[in-house]
């Protein structure tokens, strides 16, 4: 294979670890949202909570992926696999 379909297949399974990630981790919000403080609070106040649950669950999965990143990018030299995806203008 070559670096362009080696970048290529990377940005598609990175992309497909973050959806899952993002899911798994807003159902685990949920699940201790819903078990512990849904029933104290008001039905309207429980829609925006969740709104907010999928924006944490969001952010979290950013910091998550971008740690994953940089400790693949130190541990294996990604350059060597894998095509540049901006190049520099000379």
């Amino acid at each position: 294979m070559n670096k362009k379909l080696n970048t290529v297949l990377f940005i598609l399974g990175a992309t497909l670890f973050n959806i899952v990630v993002m899911i798994v981790l807003f159902f685990i919000l949920m699940v201790v949202f819903a078990r512990f403080l849904a029933p104290a609070l008001p039905p309207g106040a429980n829609q925006i909570i969740l709104l907010v649950l999928f924006v944490a669950s969001v952010a979290l999965t950013y910091l998550l992926y971008h740690r994953i990143m940089r400790y693949l990018t130190t541990r294996y030299d990604m350059e060597k696999y894998m095509a540049p995806l901006f190049k520099r203008k000379k």
